[in-house]
């Protein structure tokens, strides 16, 4: 049988070679070993390969009347092409499709998180055409981890695509890359299902016994777009962790330097777990109680109240105080407390888990309860790298708190024992729990593991693959006349069968920033030598939010040199070593903080855009910065970057300027950090590296002298929350971001800062109303 959730490579000659390596890095699996820009053998390419990606996934549906419908479906991409089965072609070689097309280059993917569907719960993709609002569908996954790594592989045929649209072709090739959705199968009622798109459809949840079958794409090659094994971020680290005692196998620690600046304590836990971050989370994130009662004292009793875009809950709980209490009375009243869970995964695959205390108007206080706070707490799980394919995967958890109680001070040099009584503690112990619950339950070191099977490309039914005259693009799309289209009596009998079923956070002090410091070594030919430099005078150009004169200035950005960052050195595809980061290439010359009614694109042909001035336009390039920022009302926050000379079209600068969309969504890199603020936002910014280009939706404006890049961080329902927790405590943070090329080929390395701006304690209010 073959597991799901398998990937292997065609190489051009026809012949096949199944491999494991990390999704989206496409130089690990091409055949040639070469960058897949240069490959894709199923496409007429070269000597490169076609990737191809299975497994199984959930299609839910609703008909004309309402009825809803779930079915198990075998996904199946080859390349750009993607078909849907009914079953695995790979066990029936005579089925066909019931569904195909092509992965356009305009197709849009955004992972969801979680939502209920029928008996449980499952992780949603939707992918959109940023061309054509109306092109709309959704899939899922029974974990987040396979959600997004089926996100990768929806990148990679995007590739794919992208690739061969710039091969060249006929014109009508071109234009059928951007055709409206048909999805033609084999027989025509498909063809007459693809015409009928009314609704959205979801991919849902199935029995049991099928959820077991986890479509985990198979990925055993750590690489830094998925695993950071060691690399806790790309900030530099400035926290005193000191471990101050061991229970059970748990490291519990203490942020000295916390202590010190006088904010309370900053305590953590700290355990390996013997099972990936992904199976780690599901227990975590489940509300069993059955499964909580074996490792969790606190929130055993919880109930789910509210849940919001799919990475936020509301949760009700419950407990009894003679678990914690050392004399208990039997008129003590039990206790109560309602908190917010938030979380994010990020692109390294790590989960960050945001616990604040919260209030909802479906669970007042009520009689016979105690209404308590819980103390806010952070989760972080991240997956460990292995040593071998045979080693079982393992992961690194860590709970970290914030404590106010004098208590802690004589625990930890005497084991005062009223501390052990206290829900700190207990929280703090939830790791322990969670350990030695995993360690005694072995499959879960094994439930995201599967075999790839081989098998020849003309075993599996590929039903012709389209001319290129004749492509489409795919979208998965909803009956409008009846389910009756896509079912059969299997299906039918499974729908009778159903039962219920890091980001770390950072900050730093580093007296050394505003030291001068040569360019990297990887910034050396960016810019085209040739031509003399012309001298920027910053002076000459003012924004509407002003410079500021350090970091005890309020409102206002600074450019603080590249130091406290971390980039790829020279030779990090050998042993991802990270080098500290240089002087900034761009110089920061303006930036402008602005209030709109709706998210605005193309700000650079602003007749009073700073780029359309006359200094403006003396100037060799200029690199424009839109983060539009989703709020009520919505901001804008613009960045002007400028070169003293005209970039070089042979760098790496001068390829992502004059590149692709596609080329630019998987190279354009930021690295955030709150250097001071709250450690809760902290935890949630994190310090990792993000390919904006795959996080949120990114548009691009190349003319003249200047690259305009439009980021819609509210295209992202993980990057909305985000945000609106950064907005909540904007007035007194201090936030700094790095952005630069991804280096992935050998003469890419090392990496370089492309620019870096502070923001310091920004005020909503001085944001500069925007004229159309």
């Amino acid at each position: 049988m073959t597991s799901p959730g398998s990937k292997k490579v065609v190489p051009g000659d026809g012949s096949e070679k199944n491999h494991s390596g990390n999704l989206g890095r496409r130089g690990d699996l091409n055949e040639s070993g070469s960058s897949s820009s240069g490959g894709g053998g199923g496409e007429g390419g070269g000597g490169g390969g076609t990737f191809e990606y299975f497994g199984q996934v959930y299609h839910l549906g609703s008909n004309k009347i309402g009825h809803d419908y779930c079915h198990l479906r075998f996904l199946f991409i080859r390349g750009k092409y993607v078909e849907m089965y009914k079953r695995d072609p790979h066990e029936n070689p005579d089925i066909k499709p019931i569904r195909r097309g092509v992965i356009g280059p305009t197709m849009m993917v955004e992972e969801l998180g979680r939502r209920k569907v029928s008996h449980g719960d499952v992780y949603v993709i939707r992918f959109s055409n940023r061309l054509d609002e109306r092109k709309k569908g959704e899939i899922a996954c029974a974990t987040a981890g396979e959600a997004m790594k089926w996100v990768e592989a929806f990148d990679e045929a995007k590739q794919q695509a992208e690739y061969a649209l710039s091969r060249g072709g006929s014109t009508r090739t071109k234009l059928s890359m951007e055709a409206n959705i048909d999805l033609e199968g084999h027989r025509p009622r498909v063809r007459r299902y693809a015409y009928g798109l009314k609704k959205l459809i979801r991919i849902g949840q199935g029995p049991e016994t099928l959820l077991r079958q986890s479509s985990t794409l198979v990925n055993d090659v750590r690489g830094d777009s998925f695993y950071g094994g060691g690399d806790n971020g790309d900030a530099i680290e400035a926290h005193e962790w000191k471990c101050v005692r061991t229970i059970n196998g748990v490291r519990i620690f203490e942020d000295v330097a916390n202590f010190k600046a006088g904010r309370g304590f900053l305590v953590k836990a700290v355990a390996v777990v013997e099972a990936s971050a992904d199976a780690v989370f599901e227990v975590i994130s489940k509300l069993d109680k059955h499964q909580r009662y074996e490792w969790d004292t606190v929130t055993g009793d919880s109930e789910l109240i509210d849940s919001y875009e799919g990475h936020y809950d509301v949760i009700y709980c419950v407990y009894d105080p003679k678990y914690l209490s050392r004399i208990f009375f039997r008129w003590q009243s039990k206790r109560d407390f309602i908190f917010s869970r938030q979380w994010v995964r990020g692109q390294d695959g790590t989960y960050t888990i945001l616990q604040f205390p919260a209030v909802h108007k479906k669970r007042p206080p009520k009689s016979g309860y105690r209404r308590t706070d819980i103390t806010p707490s952070t989760w972080e799980i991240r997956n460990l790298k292995k040593r071998s394919d045979a080693e079982p995967p393992s992961c690194l958890v860590t709970h970290m708190l914030e404590i106010h109680s004098k208590r802690w001070c004589k625990w930890k040099r005497t084991s005062y024992s009223k501390f052990e009584k206290t829900i700190p503690y207990a929280l703090l112990l939830q790791v322990a729990g969670l350990k030695e619950y995993i360690g005694a339950n072995p499959a879960f070191k094994y439930e995201a593991s599967s075999t790839v099977v081989q098998s020849k490309l003309s075993d599996i039914p590929s039903g012709e693959y389209v001319d290129e005259e004749m492509e489409e693009q795919f979208y998965d799309a909803t009956d409008s006349s009846s389910d009756e289209e896509e079912s059969d009596e299997d299906d039918e009998e499974q729908d009778k069968k159903e039962i219920k079923v890091k980001l770390k956070n950072v900050s730093w002090a580093i007296a050394s920033l505003s030291l001068k410091q040569p360019k990297a070594p990887g910034a050396s030919y960016e810019l085209d030598t040739s031509v003399d430099p012309v001298d920027i005078d910053p002076s000459q150009i003012q924004g509407s939010l002003r410079k500021g004169n350090g970091d005890k200035d309020s409102n206002c950005w600074n450019s603080p040199s590249g130091m406290g960052f971390m980039i790829r050195g020279k030779t990090y595809l050998k042993d991802n070593a990270k080098v500290m980061g240089g002087q900034p290439l761009l110089t920061l010359v303006s930036v402008d903080w602005l209030k709109v009614d709706k998210a605005v694109d193309n700000i650079a042909l602003h007749p009073k855009c700073l780029v359309q001035s006359e200094p403006g336009k003396k100037l060799p390039f200029i690199l424009v910065i839109n983060l539009q920022v989703p709020a009520k009302p919505n901001y804008c926050l613009v960045m002007y970057y400028a070169a003293d000379r005209p970039v070089s079209e042979s760098s790496s600068l001068g390829k992502f300027v004059n590149g692709s969309d596609s080329y630019r969504d998987s190279r354009f890199k930021l690295i955030p950090s709150i250097v001071q603020g709250y450690w809760m936002v902290k935890r949630a910014v994190g310090t990792k590296a993000c390919l904006l280009g795959k996080a949120v939706t990114c548009k691009y404006l190349r003319k003249d002298n200047f690259l305009e890049i439009d980021v819609d961080i509210g295209s992202s329902a993980v990057a909305r929350s985000v945000i609106g927790l950064v907005l909540g405590y904007v007035t007194s943070l201090i936030v700094d971001l790095a952005i630069l090329i991804e280096g992935k080929e050998e003469t890419e390395l090392p990496e370089y800062i492309l620019g870096t701006v502070r923001l310091n304690r920004i005020e909503l209010d001085s944001a500069v109303s925007f004229e159309e």
